[in-house]
């Protein structure tokens, strides 16, 4: 009764007839678990098949029972439990067919005692763990083993060699360690030899080669290596299958392949394979043949379009060029699949093709194939076609009318080819109904979207994005299969078809960069199952009803650029899997709803360009998973929230607003002293005539004041200090409670000037209290005070120390200062009992180098510290640095830049300039900076000895690199990533180059520019742009590049917001006083660094506004290197033929040239 459509039980009455043999049950559609009944009086029963059932539950233990049974199939059914152990005492089994279950537990220790008669053993797809018992020595007869897709672990037991009938060796897909054993070699019967999966390394073992009884080899997926054996025909003669897809092999694929004369599976695809295919390879019988996914190249031999037994011919994702032959097809009477795409293919699609009438899957994406679609109606079994990025042109009518023939058609892609279709005719709607995906994204298609396209009712994927298509969205009703639609960046205009929202199966509508109006219809807010709603770049308006927290399993939604106005609901609170939303440029008002903070996996919040007002919600610092936040541009007010994420966003994300106010953000005044702005129309009014006046006194009397105070401070003792900020007065009392009395357990630390203790004041605050010693060198203890004093009430910066408070009288002086509970930078490399990693010390040097940059040009007069050391740099909880002791710092009168002085600062640390002569400047800190960079990664102190040859010794060159590392991207990868170098991609072009917006494999968004092969001109422009490996904030940074003799490219940073010129003169953009000023600095930032910065020079040369491009935060960044100068150390000029833009070249830089 086998091979029926029997369903129910397994019936329990044939348990009931004595002398019942055989019972062949397989390949029903029986269900339920396997009666007992069935198993009782059947002592005479020798064959027992249910298999390919939907049997559940476990085998029952009385199947033990059955002394006579000799083939037992349960094979294919969803069985659990563990396999009953009295199985492998039934003496009589022949045949164990117990795979593709859920079967678990392990196998016994005496597995073959019982049944040593066994000839199949086959356990395969269960989830079996353990190790494979050494005892399977004793299953003598053992024809075949099969063991694979379990978890059995452990190694592969030698005893398998001794098994010397095996025929057929299944072990892959477990968690086998080891190596292959040496004894599999011995089995002379083995014709099949299956392990793919396993984790043995290096090339295969050779003793496989002399197995010459082998027909199939499988050992795909493995991390073997080397190349392939040249001698493989040798002794493999009756080799039919050699399977070693994804591994590591490397070479060329032999030709002495072409001797494997029985060969008819060649699958080595996912390999590193190079060189070109073997024409030998023709003269086999191959019935597959499958290399894709290597780095094979040239031309494809003609012979393998000649091999009349091929049925599947794989060479997608290799370096193939040339053309294909013009009878392509003519010999291919059983080619079923055809994958010819990712290579470098050229010349026309061979009309033959046609002729490989039993084709199912064509692929030729992503080639340089050119020339007219050839008529396809003859393949009428087609099932795939894609020919998308490439460049072939079709008769809309023609094209689409034969396809009509292909009724089993269930995937059309013809993307990226930009001028295959004038139009979509209505005929469209003729394709077969199977039709799953319709893709022409990119193809510059015209006229309206026809209504016949309604017609495909199996349609799961519309993807009509960046055409020229015009005219109103078609009702799309009768599409109930609808999942994906994408019409993206065309000209469409009118409104969403109410009927969208009846089509209950789409999960991403994209309709952004058209035209559209109107409002959202209601409906659509009823697809509790859309993932992707992008309405963005529309002119679409009205309010957000409360259905919108009907969007259930949402993930982005993005509505920015259009006219959306009101408030936005609270119920948009509802989306619990929302990552992304943006409101941005549009007129929503009122205030930002608290429900934001209840969607936890918001990941991207974009609310700027609108007219927000009110506080924002403190609930967003709930959301655990944000990593962009934008409100900027609004007119919120109050305090910025300082927990969650807020202290990572910039203070690009909240400017331009009302009033906002924060206690931690420089460019936003303190929410302490920031006036509450009124609200009344009349006292607006009243103040416009009221402050002019006010202003101009407060002006006088202010300029008046400082005209005296300069008089009186000429006549001022110097001991006096005016001590500035809103340091705390601290009395003598209260710091002698703190320091227990200045007691000596107390002390962190000890100076020529006095001592510093650590205290903890009143109100709990741990403080480091530096007392100045006024018993000797009275008058230099007062002017270390003086000068710490002066110094530190003028600045206030991330990595320098802050001071909280004073106490000082005649008799005593001390500056109560920040505490750093993790002490110094000197106690880090000199104790044994603290460690800095490599990295930590590059964050500690790029700290202090924030401190000095900020000392030097950070004010309108620059602060000498004159005294950097590893001592007087302090480390907070965080390990973030603060540079400390100003006690010998100098503070310079504008204009100047250097002075005399007759302190010293520390031998070993001082430029030489300072030591001999006592002149003091900005390059003595750098001179100090370099002293101390040195002895961070040497851990040796200038004044130690120390031979300059060992110096080298020291340094960790493994781990002081800072080289940057590019990726490798390869030609044909950047081919997909910006649609075969699209003109829609382009995003700027020059005299040298040309820049497309691409995406990586990986989705990452990169501008690529590809250099233009005119003049030597080119060549050295990219030789110096990739010269400059240098990354800074404020520079486009260089992610990969790709370059041969015939291409040359260039992978930046991709930067949405484009370049300057685009914000100064765009209609479309508009640049607020406080953001160009924004810009102004990070140019200012970025020029400084490549002035001085690096050991050497680099000039831009060509500094301009295209050349300044704004990241999504609005961050500018330098761009184009390509003229650029880099000097040696101690150059400060250079001559060049090469001009940069007219308008903006210095008039130094402008060549003379002989009349």
């Amino acid at each position: 009764m086998a091979s029926n459509n029997f369903t129910g039980v397994v019936p329990s009455w044939l348990g009931t007839i004595p002398e019942l043999r055989h019972i062949l049950l397989d390949n029903n559609g029986f269900s339920g678990s396997i009666p007992t009944s069935l198993l009782h009086n059947n002592s005479k029963l020798q064959t027992l098949k249910l298999a390919y059932n939907f049997l559940n539950g476990n085998i029952p233990q009385e199947i033990c029972n059955l002394s006579a049974l000799e083939y037992l199939s349960l094979r294919s059914n969803m069985l659990t439990g563990s396999i009953p152990f009295g199985i492998f005492n039934m003496s009589s089994l022949r045949e164990l067919h117990l795979s593709n279950n859920g079967l678990s537990g392990w196998l016994p220790n005496d597995i073959c005692d019982g049944i040593s008669e066994l000839t199949v053993l086959s356990l395969s797809r269960n989830q079996l763990y353990g190790q494979i018992p050494s005892n399977i020595y004793n299953c003598r007869y053992l024809e075949v083993l099969s063991i694979s897709l379990n978890h059995f672990n452990g190694s592969i037991p030698s005893e398998i060699g001794s098994l010397n009938m095996l025929q057929d060796l299944y072990l892959g897909e477990n968690n086998f360690i080891g190596r292959i054993p040496l004894e599999i070699g011995n089995l002379s019967n083995l014709e099949i030899l299956s392990i793919p999966s396993f984790s043995q390394t290096g090339p295969i073992p050779s003793f496989i080669f002399n197995m010459s009884t082998l027909k199939v080899i499988q050992f795909g997926y493995n991390n073997l290596s080397g190349s392939l054996p040249v001698d493989i025909y040798l002794n493999l003669p009756e080799l039919e299958k050699l399977n070693l897809y994804s591994s590591q092999f490397t070479g060329g694929i032999p030709a002495t392949f072409g001797n494997l004369t029985r060969l008819q599976i060649l699958i080595l695809h996912e390999n590193n394979l190079a060189g070109e295919l073997p024409a030998e390879l023709g003269n086999l019988h191959l019935v597959q043949c499958s290399v894709h996914n290597n780095g094979l190249s040239g031309s494809i031999p003609f012979s393998m379009f000649n091999l009349s037994t091929l049925e599947i011919l794989g060479m997608g994702d290799n370096y193939f060029s040339g053309y294909l032959p013009s009878t392509m097809g003519f010999s291919l009477p059983d080619l079923e699949e055809l994958y010819l795409g990712g290579n470098r293919l050229s010349g026309v699609i061979p009309s033959f093709i046609t002729n490989a009438s039993k084709l199912i899957n064509l692929d030729m994406t992503d080639n340089f194939l050119t020339g007219t679609i050839p008529n396809f109606g003859n393949l009428r079994l087609l099932q795939k076609f894609s020919i998308a990025e490439n460049n072939l042109t079709g008769d809309s009518w023609t094209f689409f009318s034969s396809l009509t023939n292909c009724r089993y058609l269930n995937f059309f892609d013809v993307t990226s080819n930009q001028q295959i279709f004038e139009f979509l005719p209505a005929s469209i709607g003729n394709l077969s109904a199977s039709l799953q995906e319709f893709s022409a994204f990119g193809c510059n298609i015209k006229g309206a979207i026809p209504a016949a396209i309604g017609n495909l009712s199996s349609l799961g994927y519309l993807l009509l994005g960046r055409n020229q298509l015009t005219g109103f969205i078609p009702k799309l009703c009768q599409l109930s299969n609808l999942g994906n639609m994408d019409l993206s960046d065309n000209m469409l205009n009118g409104s969403i078809p109410d009927c969208l929202g009846e089509l209950k199966s789409l999960r991403n509508v994209i309709l952004d960069f058209n035209k559209l109006e109107s409002t959202v219809p209601l409906k659509l807010w009823n697809l509790n199952d859309l993932l992707q709603l992008n309405l963005s770049h529309n002119s679409l308006s009205g309010n957000l009803p409360s259905e919108i927290g009907n969007l259930n399993v949402i993930v982005d939604i993005d509505f920015s650029w259009n006219q959306f106005s009101g408030n936005i609901p609270s119920s948009i609170g509802k989306f619990q899997s929302l990552a992304s939303l943006s409101f941005a440029h549009n007129r929503f008002q009122g205030s930002i709803p608290p429900s934001l903070g209840n969607i936890i996996n918001l990941q991207s919040l974009n609310l700027s360009f609108n007219n927000f007002s009110g506080l924002i919600p403190k609930s967003l610092e709930e959301l655990r998973h944000l990593e962009h936040l934008d409100v900027s541009h609004n007119r919120l007010e109050g305090e910025i929230p300082t927990g969650g994420h807020f202290a990572n966003f910039t203070a690009q994300s909240f400017m331009q607003n009302y009033a906002l106010c924060s206690e931690t953000r420089q460019q936003f005044p303190p929410c302490g002293k920031a006036h509450k702005r009124s609200r009344s129309k009349n006292v607006v009014s009243l103040m416009k005539y009221i402050l002019p006046p006010i202003i101009s006194v407060i002006l006088a009397v202010t300029i008046l004041l400082i005209v005296r105070r300069r008089k009186s401070n000429k006549d001022a003792p110097q001991s006096e200090i005016s001590l500035h900020l809103e340091w705390r007065r601290i009395s003598y009392r209260e710091l002698e409670e703190a320091t227990n009395a200045f007691g000596e357990s107390n002390i962190i630390g000890s100076g020529s000037f006095g001592s510093v203790y650590g205290g903890l004041l009143s109100d709990g605050l741990n403080v480091a209290v530096k007392v100045f010693n006024l018993q000797s060198e009275q008058v230099r203890a007062i002017k270390s005070f003086a000068t710490e004093s002066q110094v530190l009430s003028t600045i206030r910066h991330r990595n320098l120390i802050r001071i909280i408070g004073c106490c000082s009288n005649t008799e005593f002086k001390a500056l109560i200062l920040e505490y750093m509970p993790n002490g110094s930078l000197e106690k880090w490399l000199y104790s044994h009992n603290y460690f800095l990693d490599m990295l930590k010390r590059l964050n500690i040097a790029i700290d202090v180098a924030l401190a000095l940059e900020y000392l030097h040009h950070g004010h309108i007069f620059p602060i000498v510290h004159c005294d950097l050391k590893p001592s007087n740099v302090l480390l907070d909880e965080d390990m973030v640095a603060h540079v400390s002791d100003f006690g010998i710092a100098k503070l310079f009168d504008e204009g100047e830049s250097t002075a005399q002085t007759k302190t010293l600062a520390t031998i070993g640390y001082m430029a030489p300039e300072y030591g001999t002569e006592g002149i003091v400047s900005t390059s003595g800190d750098v001179y100090s900076y370099g002293v101390m960079l040195l002895e961070m990664y040497t851990r040796k102190k200038p004044t130690d000895e120390i031979k300059k040859a060992k110096i080298i010794q020291k340094l960790p060159k493994s781990e002081i690199s800072l080289g940057v590392a590019w990726r490798r991207i390869s030609y044909q990868e950047l081919r997909k990533a910006t649609n075969a170098f699209s003109e829609t991609n382009i995003l700027g072009s020059g005299s040298f180059c040309s820049v497309y917006e691409g995406t990586l494999y990986d989705g990452l968004t990169v501008a690529v520019k590809v250099f233009n092969f005119q003049s030597e001109r080119v060549t050295k422009s990219f030789d110096i742009e990739s010269e400059i490996t240098i990354r800074y904030r404020n520079l486009v940074r260089i992610i990969g590049c790709c370059s041969n003799t015939e291409f040359k490219a260039l992978i930046l940073e991709y930067m949405p917001n484009g370049s300057l010129e685009k914000w100064l003169y765009s209609h479309n953009y508009f640049l607020g006083m406080l953001k160009r000023l924004d810009i102004a600095i990070d140019v200012a930032l970025a020029l400084e660094y490549l002035h001085h910065g690096l050991t050497f020079t680099v000039l831009d040369c060509d500094l301009k506004p295209t050349n300044v491009l704004l990241d999504q935060d609005m961050v500018g960044h330098i761009d184009d290197f390509g003229i650029a100068k880099l000097f040696g150390q101690g150059e400060s000029i250079v001559q060049t033929k090469t001009l940069e833009t007219i308008g903006y070249i210095a008039p130094g830089d402008v060549p003379y040239r002989d009349s």
